[in-house]
């Protein structure tokens, strides 16, 4: 046990970095990566700008359009007319087929080059036909125009891909927040001179400065000072590491209250950080993009329509009726059959759940990972803020003598930490803080190197150190003393004799018990991925009851270890909270970030728990499927209309005296739209 005490605590008093890892430099193409992110989330900001502006300007002419339409005037009984307002009417129409439905024209002649007809071919070819045979009315063909019926169309069309659009988060940024982790500027030492230079000028062997609360510019070894850096966003270390001469440190590393000179030993480009950007990078490249239903239904009802609507046209032009007719049941038959509550089915579903979501503390920014969640079969789970707190909190205090009570221990303790940021010391002070006692005056105050701290307090020598001070100087415990295997010790001495010892722990979440039971139940497994030691690692998979863990892991491994879970079939999710993990965040099938975690992670991750809450993941599991079960119902219903609807826009009752006109055909595609978007509605988080 002792042994182990001393290799915790020494992980927090003095411990050397254990960081290594092997990176590749980045490619000059992969440089050029940071612009395109900025760039594609620019590109798509825009987009859904066009498609808001596209949709307020048809709405707008679409009110004089449905006035001055023929059937609308019959069904509100009103009668107007003026010299050439069919022209106006032509006109008007003219700009919303072609301004408002550029996006759908531009997206079949793509789709067409591409040898891949899918839901722009048909709304393209229903809108064309519907124009088309509209504008021979218009000069001369005997019918009914369908203006009105184009205007509606393109109008509700424009306003599904803006609510799509919207759903879908922006462009990625995570690898423009990661380099934003690398300072820009840096202290370069020059004799007796120091210069402000650009971090990317920076080259092996330059000696820069690193002032206190700074992020490390370049990695490099410590030449000058020592200082505690906060690693935990690149390596998972929980606690600061204690940097000394001779040292490794990482770039984009936080500087504690030290100040330290350091020689670098790898360009930007060839940084830790840029190994990290490019595991990114790579994990995203892999990911296969997920082919929405909406897209594949879509796809056949394409072709279904397109032959059903020219197979229409040529049985009724030659068995003898006029041009007119057989237009009028082709246009009815493509009308009936665009996508038109397919292309609302899921973005609206999506939009409700996305809201519901928010309100209860889960933020969607990747519609696909949602939808994704019901096939998980493996949940893997960083540690340190994500199933604990992320802080360290005093567990325990136990006297070894009835001179000294445990308020006394805490007392000395919290009087030599008083004026130290370290983890331990904040953990102290916030119990003394929490018990109301008073922090007594100190004289004399020492560090000593690597072990702990000694003072002056009430005329008492006393010494807040580790197991490992204990073990050179000789100095025995009480052999009752128990301790979690969990948990980091300092003992405190008192005229050179062991008063006491104090335990902390950075404390498992309350809830994380509770949400490791739910998935069992569900036939998910949970694995504890950390780069904690394997002792820590293992009393805490232990006390939740998790599956496995995978212990002391880098960045790079444990991106390893989600291929592994990924080769053996497993749908995997991850979630975490730091830089470190965004590389397995972005490999996972799903990815999930605890909201007090790094902006990288979140940004990498597909869903993102605002409250850190453990059990938000079982509640994300159990409305994704949900979700998912409501989507369904509304693909089949935007599909399913038509088995019935199609037959009778072709004419198959027309010996029956049943025959659908064009504009009936567009009232039961609207009528489609609005249950679809009523089953939306009815979405609840149960």
């Amino acid at each position: 046990m002792e042994h182990h005490i001393h290799n915790s605590a020494e992980h927090i008093y003095g411990a050397g970095n254990k960081v290594a890892a092997t990176v590749h430099p980045l490619s000059h193409e992969e440089k050029h990566d940071y612009t395109h992110a900025s760039n594609g989330h620019q590109h798509h900001a825009g987009m859904i700008a066009d498609f808001r502006k596209r949709f307020y300007a048809v709405l707008l002419l679409t009110i004089p359009i449905m006035l001055l339409s023929e059937m609308i005037q019959h069904w509100l009984n009103v009668h107007i007319s003026f010299a050439g307002s069919t022209y106006i009417l032509l006109l008007f129409s003219s700009v919303v087929f072609f301004y408002g439905g550029w996006p759908f024209l531009k997206g079949w002649w793509e789709e067409m080059k591409a040898k891949n007809p899918g839901m722009m071919t048909l709304i393209g070819f229903a809108i064309t036909v519907a124009y088309g045979y509209s504008v021979a009315v218009v000069f001369g063909l005997k019918g009914m125009d369908f203006f009105w019926e184009l205007a509606t169309l393109i109008l509700i069309m424009l306003l599904g891909h803006w609510i799509e659009m919207k759903s879908i988060s922006g462009a990625s940024k995570e690898l423009e927040l990661l380099i934003h982790l690398r300072p820009d500027e840096a202290h370069l030492v020059h004799g007796e001179h120091i210069m402000e230079v650009k971090t990317a000028s920076l080259k092996i062997n330059d000696e820069i400065l690193i002032k206190p609360g700074e992020k490390v510019a370049a990695d490099g070894l410590v030449t000058d000072g020592e200082t505690y850096l906060d690693e935990s966003m690149l390596t998972g270390e929980s606690v600061p590491v204690k940097k000394m001469k001779g040292e490794k440190v990482i770039a984009g590393s936080l500087n504690g209250n030290g100040s330290i000179r350091i020689a670098v030993t790898h360009s930007a480009q060839e940084s830790y950080l840029s190994g990290v950007i490019q595991l990114v990078q790579n994990a995203q490249r892999s990911k296969s993009k997920t082919q929405l239903l909406a897209d594949k239904a879509a796809r056949w009802l394409t072709v279904i329509a397109i032959l059903a609507g020219l197979t229409t046209f040529l049985v009724w032009y030659l068995s003898g009726t006029t041009l007119s007719f057989a237009i009028e049941r082709m246009v009815t038959v493509i009308i009936i059959c665009c996508p038109h509550a397919l292309g609302l089915a899921v973005p609206l579903v999506v939009a409700k759940s996305t809201a519901l979501s928010a309100q209860h503390g889960l933020l969607i920014k990747n519609r696909t990972a949602f939808e994704n969640s019901r096939k998980i079969t493996t949940l893997v789970f960083d540690k340190t803020g994500t199933l604990t707190v992320g802080k360290f909190e005093v567990s325990q205090i136990n006297s070894f003598s009835k001179e000294f009570f445990e308020n006394d221990l805490l007392r000395y303790a919290a009087a030599l930490e008083q004026n130290s940021e370290h983890p331990v010391a904040t953990g102290i002070l916030q119990k003394a803080k929490e018990l109301h006692i008073s922090i007594p005056a100190i004289q004399n105050f020492k560090a000593i190197t690597g072990k702990g701290v000694e003072a002056t307090v009430d005329d008492k020598a006393v010494k807040v150190v580790s197991p490992g001070y204990l073990k050179e100087k000789g100095i025995t415990i009480p052999g009752h003393v128990m301790v979690d295997l969990s948990e980091t010790v300092v003992y405190v001495l008192i005229n050179e004799q062991p008063a006491g010892c104090i335990a902390l722990t950075d404390t498992i979440r309350p809830e994380s018990a509770e949400a490791i039971q739910t998935l069992s139940r569900n036939n998910i497994k949970s694995v504890l991925l950390t780069g904690d030691n394997k002792k820590v690692a293992g009393v805490v998979a232990a006390k939740l009851g998790m599956t496995s863990f995978f212990a002391e892991v880098l960045p790079h491994e444990k991106l390893e270890k989600i291929k592994e879970l990924q080769n053996k079939g497993e749908f995997v999710a991850m979630t975490g909270d730091g830089l470190n993990d965004a590389p397995a965040l972005a490999q996972a099938d799903i990815g999930i970030a605890v909201g007090s975690g790094s902006d990288i992670a979140a940004e990498t991750a597909g869903i993102l728990l605002v409250n850190s809450n453990p059990k938000d993941i079982v509640s994300l599991i159990q409305f994704g499927k949900t979700t998912y079960s409501k989507m369904i119902q509304n693909l089949v219903w935007a599909t399913g209309y038509n088995i019935i609807a199609l037959p009778v826009a072709a004419g198959v009752l027309y010996n029956y005296g049943i025959l659908l006109s064009p504009a009936a055909g567009a009232v039961l595609m609207s009528l489609s739209t609005v249950i679809v978007a009523i089953n939306a509605n009815l979405l609840k988080v149960k």
